[in-house]
């Protein structure tokens, strides 16, 4: 089909202050509060826009209300779905369509990061449950999806995928490889690439654990699994509900907090290195090219980085400065089959990747996602390293969208 089949034409958009700024300003602990009372003053009066009260929905969350947060998001989407963020120039030379779903702070990718200072025009339309997309579509040179594979973004995906044939521009991360995504769909993606390990991934349900637990015999579950194991919600991210179980005394403990009804399950690999030390580490691939992202460095297994403490070992911080700085004829280059095996299976033009290196030296991979935060928010006192890898990834990631936006249409 051709683009005349959607089209595309102008459509209002609510200005809104956006996540990267609203974001940041939490991370460098700035009072929320005064905001978010202004907002809900306006809310209540009627006299909010539509972006307000999608940030008054954000800054709630980032306050730690995530019900109230949400339940005032669906308000708001309910009657207006077209936003756009603050762009850096008065003549954006390219216009972004985001494709989005209705879904927590945390659920889709954090692309105003990607684009802040990039003097691109990002809009971000949301695809919500009752809702068809707008046909002509919204005016852009390139669109991305930016919805994750999650439960809660299945009928966004879908409704995405149904009309993908006839988009009239270039349409990245397609809904169909964002869905592989999720930690037992790739686990079957990756399995058997030369030099990569990624640990057996389960869907399981919570009665199957507590029969498991029971007879302390997992191989009911998967041949060949047993204790330890990693165990975690389905659809749980940043650590939460994560735990390393020993034996079936410990599963039923673990089970007995958690009010879940269905859990991921994967054997647990000890990946610490000679010293002792846990390092883990995020690559961001764009266009199929693999960037570092960051470093963590802990003595405990389950590592992100907020907990791994970088802030305050400066031995640790010049050794994520040495990985940012020889990634290409490092890093990349021992592990560079086994990523370019990554790129080609999971597809999609943006994502990221959590790994490590196992005992034998080969690529372990822990998730793959297109919605984890890539940021240039730390201190550039504390990590003065950061900022310019952080620059080459945003400008890696600006020159695939106008590689992709038909020549044309750009802006001169």
């Amino acid at each position: 089909m051709d683009r005349e089949d959607t089209g595309l034409a102008s459509h209002p958009s609510a200005e809104r202050i956006g996540f990267a700024r609203l974001t940041t300003m939490a991370f460098e602990g700035a009072d929320l509060r005064p905001l978010r009372d202004q907002l809900i003053g306006r809310l209540a009066d009627g006299s909010a826009s539509a972006g307000e009260g999608l940030d008054l929905s954000l800054i709630i969350q980032l306050l730690g209300d995530k019900q109230t947060g949400m339940a005032i998001q669906a308000e708001v989407l309910a009657y207006h779905q077209l936003y756009r963020s603050p762009c850096s120039s008065q003549a954006p030379k390219l216009r972004v369509l985001a494709l989005a779903a209705a879904i927590d702070m945390g659920g889709n990718t954090p692309i105003e990061f990607l684009l802040e200072n990039s003097g691109i025009e990002l809009q971000t339309l949301y695809v919500v449950a009752g809702i068809d997309l707008p046909i002509p579509l919204p005016e852009h040179d390139v669109a991305i999806v930016i919805a994750s594979d999650s439960e809660e973004c299945v009928e966004a995906l879908r409704k995405i995928d149904a009309m993908a044939p006839r988009w009239p521009r270039r349409l990245l991360n397609s809904p169909r490889f964002v869905r592989n995504l999720d930690r037992d769909k790739l686990y079957g993606l990756l399995q058997g690439c030369a030099g990569l390990e990624i640990p057996a991934t389960l869907s399981v349900a919570r009665a199957e654990l507590t029969s498991m637990a029971q007879s302390t015999d997992l191989s009911a579950i998967a041949t060949g699994l047993k204790f330890p194991v990693i165990v975690r919600p389905r659809g749980s991210h940043a650590g939460v509900g994560l735990v390393k179980v020993d034996d079936g005394a410990a599963l039923a403990q673990y089970l007995a907090g958690r009010p879940e009804q269905a859990f991921f399950v994967s054997r647990f690999v000890d990946y610490s290195s000679a010293d002792g030390l846990y390092r883990k580490y995020r690559a961001v691939f764009i266009d199929g090219k693999p960037y570092a992202c960051h470093m963590a460095i802990a003595d405990r297994w389950d590592i992100w980085y907020l907990n791994a403490g970088m802030a305050f070992s400066e031995e640790k911080r010049e050794e994520e400065a040495r990985f940012m700085r020889d990634f290409d004829h490092d890093f990349a280059f021992r592990h560079r089959a086994a990523l370019a095996a990554v790129a080609n299976r999971v597809g999609l033009d943006y994502f990221t990747i959590d790994c490590a290196e196992n005992k034998s030296g080969e690529l372990l991979i822990f998730e793959a996602d297109n919605t984890a935060v890539v940021h240039n928010m730390d201190s550039p006192v504390v990590f003065p390293y950061k900022a310019p890898q952080m620059r080459k990834i945003f400008d890696a990631f600006a020159a695939m969208l106008s590689r992709a936006a038909p020549k044309r249409e750009q802006a001169a």
